[in-house]
């Protein structure tokens, strides 16, 4: 058994990107989870990538959990997360079909797509598309979906949230509310299909202290940080990583 930690690139991604998920989930509602799979899967295989996170993840609903108890908004809840299980039951009933190399190319599709969307609107202005309650299921869909498959559920959920404006400390409770359930849900599935070995369920523990650090420090960061320095820096880094899986699954 060959711990990915003994390798000195393996640890200097998780380090980075399980650090940026937690401040992200944290203090800013969350949405570049999505760096952690991709940048992991630049040394292991996606599947192993995305078993390492999982533990992890829950980990930080848990900090996320007692710090935003309560401040969420639960009729938003109850309109993503009936969509978010259908999402995930999809993404477990396909996830066979997916090779490696095709789950290289998805996830560097994802995080282009994803990375390239911010940097639109970012440099174009700002895009307010028309959000109304009604479109809860369809971004829990494709959150649950995307999660299931890369831990990526954050841009659908983002975008529905901010679409209805609300406050910033309710939108962020509200993310971690959401992706509490769904990333315990995930664990079943993922225990069923024989996701966890005891390679990454080890690796996971040794990574678990700078999960709980992340999320602290996001919590303490909510409020005091400009948030569009930090994903301007975090999105620049997820366009490198996509377009690189990209070039992986295609065998360039």
């Amino acid at each position: 058994m060959t711990l990915p930690l003994l390798d000195p690139l393996f640890l200097a991604l998780a380090v980075a990107s399980i650090l940026i998920s937690g401040v992200s989930k944290g203090g800013f509602g969350g949405g570049l989870g999505i760096l952690a799979v991709p940048l992991l899967a630049l040394t292991l295989s996606p599947v192993e990538a995305a078993a390492i996170v999982a533990p992890l993840l829950c980990a930080m609903d848990l900090v996320g959990l007692r710090a935003y108890w309560g401040k969420w908004d639960k009729r938003l809840l109850l309109l993503m997360i009936p969509g978010a299980f259908l999402g995930m039951a999809l993404a477990a009933l396909l996830f066979g079909m997916i090779t490696e190399s095709g789950m290289r190319l998805f996830l560097g599709l994802i995080a282009t797509l994803f990375a390239l969307h911010y940097w639109s609107r970012t440099l174009m202005g700002r895009f307010s598309p028309v959000i109304r309650p009604w479109m809860g299921p369809i971004a829990g869909l494709m959150s649950g979906f995307t999660s299931f498959v890369a831990h990526a559920g954050g841009p659908p959920v983002q975008v529905f949230l901010l679409g209805l404006k609300p406050d910033k400390t309710v939108y962020v409770a509200t993310t971690v509310g959401f992706f509490t359930v769904l990333n315990y849900i995930k664990l079943v599935p993922y225990t069923a299909m024989g996701f966890f070995t005891p390679t990454t369920l080890i690796t996971s523990a040794a990574l678990l202290p700078l999960a709980v650090l992340g999320m602290w420090l996001g919590v303490r960061l909510h409020g005091t940080v400009r948030q569009e320095t930090f994903f301007r820096i975090c999105y620049s880094m997820l366009l490198i990583v996509g377009i690189k899986l990209l070039a992986d699954g295609l065998g360039f």
